[in-house]
């Protein structure tokens, strides 16, 4: 099925590319590519009928036919208290393999597979290599992924489970990525974070909030950000239903990071456009641990155009925000508390004032992390 009316754009050198082909960068250039902004939405152009993102498949720029679903999306926005604010809790770790990670992979695998793509690479620590690889083998697409040495043992295993070559690298976040690229030159390189059909996936979490909140939009989303793909996701949906005409704004767009790795929050804080060398240090919340991330403009761009930011938390923070979770049943693996700790600190320094409708996305389970989550809380097995 042809594509032709979409195209890759390079938003480092200008240069468009036709998506019937598959990319993972700029051939002119070796920059990450985007997608131009989709059609939007209207209530009237949703499917009710399905659950899935491909509910939203008016919007989305990969044909429905032969589009791939495991029973992603759909994800419950539940209402609580936290420290004294009425808050709505985005449940996407309630996703088939325990993260938001599918959302993005149904239709980047649907895409690949509409190309005839066979084989993919992979880098991931954890949640986007387990979505991969279950996706991959849904659709009968050989998969390889590198992962760090020091990955959760539970997500190594889901990941070698659904049949994919997981390759263990030493060092760091990081250096699995680099290792990547080196790769990249002879398997087609399906990264979630280089990938703009990827974050086609992820902007429908912003479509699901703004149908349960009554079709409008919040005022506020935060969201854990490494990569980023919930924050450029989100910013990417709610810009393409403002376009639409069904919104009045965008939400404020804050994206949380750990303190010990915190890349984009020493960008933003120094009002810089690009990379700024940062010492980084191993945190609970591994999820997010990526010292490179090469989707930092874009994340910078999400928080300022809308009037949020990145800000950093500490491991006691994430620790303590993941003690309130569990009290409130809410069992997520510590990346997901690192948004917690970020809304936290959000309220705490009257950032987010109260009446403001706010949203906070979980984003993995604590199934991923259980042997970590008992230490940190000193259980035993």
């Amino acid at each position: 099925m042809a594509l032709s009316s979409v195209h890759y754009v390079c938003p480092t050198c200008g240069a468009t590319h036709d998506a019937d082909t598959p990319l993972w960068r700029c051939p002119e250039c070796g920059s990450p590519l985007d997608l131009a902004d989709g059609p939007g939405l209207t209530p009237g152009a949703i499917d009710k009928a399905d659950t899935s993102p491909w509910r939203y498949a008016a919007a989305l720029r990969v044909p429905r036919d032969g589009a791939i679903s495991m029973g992603e999306g759909g994800t419950p926005l539940i209402e609580r208290q936290w420290n004294g604010r009425a808050v709505h809790l985005k449940m996407d770790y309630l996703a088939p393999t325990g993260s938001f990670k599918d959302r993005g992979v149904a239709v980047l695998m649907s895409y690949l597979r509409q190309r005839e793509v066979s084989s993919i690479l992979e880098d991931s620590s954890g949640n986007a290599g387990a979505a991969m690889a279950a996706y991959a083998a849904a659709v009968g697409i050989a998969c390889r992924i590198l992962v760090p040495a020091s990955a959760p043992a539970g997500k190594l295993v889901q990941m070698r489970a659904c049949g994919a070559d997981v390759v263990p690298i030493d060092g760091s976040r990081q250096d699995v990525s680099d290792a990547a690229l080196a790769e990249a030159e002879s398997t087609f390189y399906a990264s979630h974070n280089w990938q703009p059909f990827f974050l086609e996936g992820t902007k429908t979490v912003a479509y699901e909030i703004w149908e349960q909140l009554g079709f409008r939009a919040p005022d506020n989303v935060i969201a854990p950000a490494g990569g980023g793909s919930n924050v450029i996701g989100c910013h990417i949906g709610f810009r393409e239903l403002l376009a639409a005409g069904q919104i009045e704004r965008i939400p404020r767009i804050f994206g949380v990071q750990a303190a010990n790795c915190s890349p984009v929050v020493a960008a933003f804080d120094a009002g810089a456009d690009d990379y700024i060398p940062t010492e980084t240090t191993a945190t609970v919340a591994d999820g997010i641990a990526l010292s490179r991330p090469v989707r930092l403009r874009q994340m910078l761009a999400s928080a300022r155009q809308t009037g949020g930011a990145m800000i950093a938390v500490g491991e006691d923070e994430i620790l303590a925000a993941l003690k309130s979770l569990l009290r409130i049943g809410l069992f997520v693996e510590p990346t997901s508390a690192a948004g917690a700790a970020g809304l936290s600190k959000l309220i705490a320094e009257g950032a987010i004032g109260p009446g403001e409708t706010t949203v906070l996305i979980l984003t993995g389970s604590g199934l991923k992390a259980s042997a970590k989550i008992g230490g940190l809380l000193g259980l035993d097995a």
